[in-house]
């Protein structure tokens, strides 16, 4: 699929203590040869299958990998920017940076330095879901 480290996998391990589903776009089935086009169903259903994962999603995280130039990730902080889901890590390096630099101050979207950064970003937004999700839960008990 995409040229980027596999760190889809990797910060899974790293914080497989939190209690979240991980929505991963790879797959290990995935044929370059299938045509990016609407018509092509394997290639109809990745794309259906991220836009309602994007969706469905609590957290969304972005990794623009220095000297890649990630298109559909692009696309993505796009269609997801004023969500108040996203976390994204664009270091020196990626293509458009000053895009992302510019597009994230703009619609308060964190960024991180570094994948420690985004582990340790992963973890409080989390904790804070937890925290909210614990609170209307209780508040949802109390109600006569």
């Amino acid at each position: 699929m995409g040229r980027a480290a596999n760190w889809q996998a990797e910060l899974p391990r790293q914080l497989a203590d939190l209690e979240v589903e991980w929505l991963n776009p790879r797959r290990a089935d995935w044929n370059p040869a299938w045509k990016a086009e609407a018509s092509e169903p394997e290639f109809r259903r990745q794309v259906e299958w991220e836009l309602a994962a994007l969706e469905a999603s609590d957290i969304i995280i972005l990794y623009f990998a220095a000297g890649s130039q990630s298109p559909i990730s692009l696309l993505e902080l796009g269609l997801h920017a004023r969500s108040g889901t996203v976390i994204v890590l664009a270091p020196d390096g990626f293509w458009r940076k000053g895009n992302i630099d510019i597009t994230a101050e703009h619609y308060g979207i964190e960024q991180v330095a570094d994948m420690p950064a985004l582990a340790a970003a992963i973890r409080r937004r989390a904790a804070l879901l937890a925290q909210t999700r614990d609170t209307s839960e209780t508040g949802n008990a109390q109600q006569p």
